[in-house]
């Protein structure tokens, strides 16, 4: 959806199907001067489907459908417009303030989701700014401030920066970010010392040859077309001299290139392992807003390019400064005058590198981040293949995958366009180069002013000169791969987890599973999900949550599990603000079991001991036997040994969850979370969960939420929250005999049940 921006009419961002309710109103004599506008997707049953309200002259029109006739209200004293939200749908409300006795009336209600909030929030402003100023001209806001002019997502009228692109900052990378490396260089810079000194070593021995073709030229051949003899001692001795340069080189060119591709594998090792550790330090928060398969892109093939370019290129690129440097230097030596002709070219190469640099910084990181698309589409695909083979939806992920590969494509087709314009109009400009030192020193030669073997020595080191200039500009290309690699790698390693390390940790004190909630507030983004709440858990007590899907329950064993941080209040342990202990030391006596368990690719036993994988076959054992799970273990081929597919493919829900039972067994927490444990299970099988269940939540501080509330029973309390605040505790005969908001889901699930049963009796 676009916004009208200062250089267009009020009206140029609605689409035009909505033109025809706008013109009607103009036509009913009100204009649309200073016209902002709400195109909401909800009906009052909340069904998808668009209407239009808008503000034009003075009044608050609305139209339910295009060719619907308007409707408004003047825009007075007494009039205001509510904005609430609940559960990702938000609502305004039209209403007629109270006063004189008379209760506030409801006069309009539209339903939208959040995603349309920002227009909503500028409509209401502009509601209140015409009905405070008692029908006066208001200047309109200024439409450009309310949408990012670079995703041109919509913004807040106060806000500094766009928040879609505060999340990704597709800022260019740097090549000086290849410098950020030396921190994992440092273990290894003697050897790196050693590598360089021999690159140097081997650089010089390189140079011998040419200089030695000299007497060859001078001082043997051409005297021996004059008519005297070779001196064969002295040519043995020369050729003798080019052989050792060459067996000098070579090994010394082997021995700098095992040393250094040697470092740069470790270092890659060490720059894939810190950066998997950091991203296990990081919040849940962060893990939200990535994809998969650009995170395994990043650690994977980030750091191979990396690998590659430390390797190889770096090594090459290291060998061409100091072989121009080393054979400028001779260059000079031999002919000063020649030496300068060589250098002509040398300006324009170097802007050209220097143009193409930047483009090609760009581009490489706009490429990575293309790739990711297509590791992504495949991380979401391979895992949910079971999904896609029910749905029937292979020809549509195909058809991702080659959407997210043409992009691919053409991307590269783009920046391939540039480089191979670059790099032959460098190869063209080395030609050049080498016709003007051929021309100039003919003309040397012809005046006396040089040798025959000065310019045959000087061509020699002027090919290998232009050879190393050609290298270093094709260079360019690997270095803003591996720079744009770097980047990625680095914007991991920079982001701070939103649940920090306690600058100096409370020692764990031994948990008793006393658990208090203090005037807890917390927020996703912009949506309010918990407010003002307070909840005291005593150690061994067993508390039910429940209250409708979104009310905040599952956020709030988050918060208790410290995968995020509250915004407002405190949560206390035994008396200890959690987030005064280390994260590891506090969640090890956290037990979890979720609705969908997760087990990971390996044996029966090593998913079970995977909170303490140093547990004894027998305590494993006693684990599963506690979670009514050893007998479908033992039914399996190998028993504990049975290897499980991937997230546990090879085995039925019920079964993923009784392990996942017994792996919160093993650790034995003192404090246990359950989070709708049962809820995707059918009845006989939920009766063997209980069962372990029962075992389990024995002796722990349990806190519970359940999607069947007879499931519950068994709870010392119930809480029964909603939007996000606690509305009712108490234990389920108490809150029965309430008739409030627990008796209300009671009887709705208990409809539900009835209903579900007379459809299977018909």
């Amino acid at each position: 959806m676009s916004y009208p921006t200062p250089t267009t009419p009020p009206w140029a961002g609605l689409p035009a199907a909505w033109r025809p309710a706008v013109e009607r109103a103009e036509v009913a004599g009100e204009g649309a001067a200073g016209g902002v506008w709400l195109l909401t997707d909800l009906d009052t049953e909340l069904r998808f489907r668009e209407g239009l309200l808008w503000i034009a002259a003075g009044r608050l029109w609305w139209a339910a459908e295009p060719q619907a006739t308007p409707v408004s209200w003047p825009i007075e004293a007494g009039l205001a417009l509510w904005m609430s939200d609940h559960n990702g749908v938000a609502a305004l409300e039209l209403v007629r303030e109270a006063r004189d006795g008379a209760p506030a009336e409801r006069l309009a209600v539209w339903r939208y989701t959040l995603g349309r909030q920002v227009p909503a929030r500028r409509l209401m402003e502009r509601f209140e700014a015409l009905r405070d100023a008692g029908g006066r001209p208001v200047a309109a806001p200024d439409a450009a401030a309310l949408q990012c002019p670079v995703c041109h997502a919509p913004m807040e009228p106060e806000d500094d920066e766009c928040a879609v692109c505060a999340q990704v900052v597709h800022t260019p990378p740097s090549t000086l970010t290849l410098l950020r490396l030396w921190r994992f260089a440092r273990p290894y810079r003697w050897q790196l010392l050693a590598g360089f000194l021999l690159t140097l070593a081997a650089t010089a021995a390189t140079l011998v040859p040419p200089y030695l073709t000299i007497p060859l030229m001078d001082d043997v051949l051409i005297p021996y077309q004059s008519g005297q003899p070779i001196d064969v001692v002295r040519v043995g001795w020369l050729l003798g001299g080019l052989l050792g340069a060459a067996l000098l080189a070579w090994g010394l060119g082997w021995a700098k290139t095992y040393i250094l591709a040697l470092v740069s594998e470790r270092i890659g090792a060490d720059l894939r392992t810190t950066t998997y550790e950091h991203l296990l330090g990081l919040s849940l928060e962060y893990f939200g807003n990535r994809r998969t398969g650009d995170l395994m892109a990043r650690i994977g093939s980030e750091t191979d390019r990396i690998n590659i370019f430390l390797s190889l290129h770096l090594l090459d690129f290291a060998t061409d400064v100091i072989m121009i440097g080393m054979t400028a230097v001779i260059l000079f030596s031999i002919s000063p005058t020649l030496a300068l002709a060589t250098l002509l070219p040398l300006p324009l190469i170097a802007w050209l590198i220097h143009v193409v640099r930047d483009r090609l910084r760009t581009g490489f990181e706009k490429i990575d981040r293309v790739w990711a698309e297509v590791t992504s589409v495949l991380a979401d695909t391979i895992p949910g293949i079971r999904v896609v083979k029910a749905f029937a939806q292979e020809g549509r992920e195909a058809e991702r995958f080659r959407e997210a590969n043409r992009h691919n494509l053409a991307v590269n087709d783009r920046l391939n366009r540039l480089w191979s314009l670059f790099s032959p109009t460098v190869s063209l400009l080395t030609e050049i180069g080498l016709l003007v030192v051929w021309g100039f020193g003919i003309w040397l030669v012809a005046r006396g002013s040089v040798t025959v073997g000065v310019l045959t020595a000087f061509l020699a080191y002027i090919g290998r000169f232009y050879t190393r200039l050609d290298s270093m500009s094709r260079i360019v290309s690997v270095t803003q791969k591996a720079a744009a690699g770097a980047k990625r790698i680095f914007d991991i390693l920079d982001h701070v987890s939103s649940v920090p390390e306690p600058a100096q940790p409370v020692p764990m004190p031994a948990v008793q599973g006393r658990i208090e909630v203090r005037g807890v507030a917390f927020r996703y983004g912009n949506r309010s999900v918990i407010q003002g709440l307070d909840l005291d858990v005593r150690p061994g007590e067993m508390i039910g949550l429940v209250g409708h899907s979104g009310s905040g329950k599952s956020t709030l064993v988050n918060l208790i599990c410290r995968f995020y941080d509250v915004a407002e209040g405190q949560i206390l342990v035994d008396g200890v603000d959690i987030r005064q202990l280390r994260v590891a030391d506090y969640r090890r006596h956290i037990g979890l079991v979720l609705q969908e368990p997760f087990l990971f690719f390996g044996t029966i036993a090593e998913n079970i001991a995977y909170g303490r994988p140093d547990a004894t076959r027998e305590e494993i054992i006693a684990a599963a036997r506690a979670a009514h799970a050893h007998d479908f273990i033992l039914r399996l081929p190998q028993g504990y040994d049975s290897l499980v597919g991937e997230r546990g493919q090879g085995l039925s829900g019920g079964e993923r969850q009784r392990i996942s039972i017994a792996r919160a067994l093993l650790i034995d927490p003192r404090i246990l979370i359950l989070d709708e444990a049962t809820s995707s299970v059918d009845t006989e099988t939920e009766k063997e969960i209980q069962k372990a269940l029962d075992n389990l939540v024995r002796g722990r501080t349990t806190i519970a939420i359940a999607h069947r509330l007879s499931t519950l029973r068994r709870a010392d309390r119930l809480v029964v929250m909603d939007k996000g605040r606690k509305v009712e505790e108490g234990s389920h005969d108490e809150l029965m005999a309430r008739q409030g908001a627990y008796w209300r889901l009671y009887q709705a699930q208990a409809r539900q049940a009835e209903a579900e049963r007379e459809l299977l009796r018909d």
